[in-house]
């Protein structure tokens, strides 16, 4: 009870629509790719690897380089996709990319034995499962 009323208040508990919450997934998801990928940075040898020309175990080449860009590309522009597409195309695009992603975040995290891209890619995981969770359940509308 509110000491000056007579009626008990309550926080205001605001529905959030779908689209900004799946908007608010893919920037966390790409927030965890960025600081992942900057912490891996700071392994041993990591730069002199880049610096003689490789990213990871792969040669740094045009294509390399094009399709790492073309892989974080696509959830920088399901920030804004998931705030403007329609909701059919919106909710099938977050439960496919979604999808595909996971398996990205399964692939990245194999062999891997630094606990800090481990923590990172599996907090990922389980964002990119709330993607496709949120975007299974969309919710209807009467027509």
């Amino acid at each position: 009870m509110n000491p000056d009323e007579s009626t008990p208040t309550f926080l205001e508990d605001v529905k959030i629509n779908v689209k900004i919450k799946l908007s608010a997934l893919w920037v966390a998801v790409l927030g965890l790719y960025i600081y992942a990928d900057f912490f891996y940075l700071f392994l041993p040898g990591e730069m002199e690897n880049m610096m003689t020309g490789y990213m990871g175990p792969f040669p740094a080449t045009q294509m390399a380089l094009l399709s790492a860009m073309v892989l974080m590309m696509i959830p920088i522009l399901m920030i804004f996709m998931s705030l403007v597409l329609p909701a059919k195309a919106n909710r099938w695009t977050n439960i496919i990319v979604g999808t595909l992603y996971v398996v990205v975040g399964i692939g990245t995290m194999m062999g891997e034995s630094w606990a800090f891209y481990i923590l990172g890619h599996s907090v990922v995981i389980m964002l990119l499962l709330l993607i496709v969770g949120y975007a299974w359940k969309w919710p209807k509308q009467e027509a």
